[in-house]
């Protein structure tokens, strides 16, 4: 494992202490298991049953596979924390993160993303219950996985490793946006997330946004109304 430092240079380019991380000392884990519970409860709703295997507000993708995805952000978390960090994973700051996710620069209708949507669909057959089941284990494992957890976390998927608060940060940021799908698939009142929940998300929102339209059209949809050029969303380009 090779830690951020200042003028650091590694294999995925070139980057300074101040972007090594953004929630390094100041996430609140009580909270990070507050909101895998508002998830889990969501999932939990009577409506979710009763359209489980229709589409949900992503294209292509069922409701069932919308709340198996949601239930998987604590299991994730959980499963990922207990990891050891192999000898030589580079930990890498959340900027250098989010280039190493391919869905995340790849058109929705691309198999970077669709493959995520078929696999959740197909994890959503197990059903309803089996779902529930996952995440109610996951929120009742996740604060003593939290508490045994190292001060990073290796990420199998991209073969590096998380300062675990910026890991914890992308697992809140998956469940406040999804949450949101979920609600919204199901017509329902969208949970509220606590300031300690909601503020770091948002901050990684704008961080994701800067980084795909550019400094100039985010801080003018966010502050001037009048030069807001069109849609600074950190997921699309459209």
């Amino acid at each position: 494992m090779h830690p951020a430092s200042a003028g650091a240079t590694s294999r995925h380019g070139r980057y300074s202490r101040a972007v090594a991380s953004t929630a390094v000392g100041s996430l609140d884990h009580d909270a990070v298991v507050r909101a895998a519970e508002q998830a889990v409860d969501l999932a939990r709703h009577d409506a979710v049953v009763a359209a489980w295997g229709t589409e949900s507000a992503l294209p292509g993708m069922t409701v069932g596979g919308l709340a198996r995805h949601l239930v998987s952000q604590p299991e994730c978390a959980v499963e990922f924390l207990g990891l050891p960090v192999p000898a030589g994973a580079e930990r890498v700051p959340l900027s250098v993160y989010a280039g190493l996710l391919d869905w995340l620069d790849a058109p929705v209708d691309a198999e970077e993303n669709t493959s995520i949507r078929d696999d959740f669909n197909e994890m959503a057959g197990e059903g309803y219950e089996a779902s529930i089941a996952v995440g109610d284990a996951a929120c009742a494992a996740l604060p003593e996985a939290i508490r045994a957890a190292g001060p990073a976390t290796f990420v199998p998927w991209q073969g590096c490793a998380l300062a675990t608060d910026d890991f914890l940060l992308v697992r809140l940021l998956e469940i406040v946006v999804h949450t949101d799908d979920l609600a919204t698939s199901l017509g329902l009142p969208t949970p509220r997330f606590e300031p300690a929940v909601l503020e770091p998300v948002l901050g990684l929102l704008a961080v994701l946004a800067q980084r795909r339209h550019g400094q100039d059209a985010v801080v003018r949809t966010l502050a001037r109304a009048e030069r807001a050029g069109g849609t600074v969303s950190a997921f699309s380009r459209a």
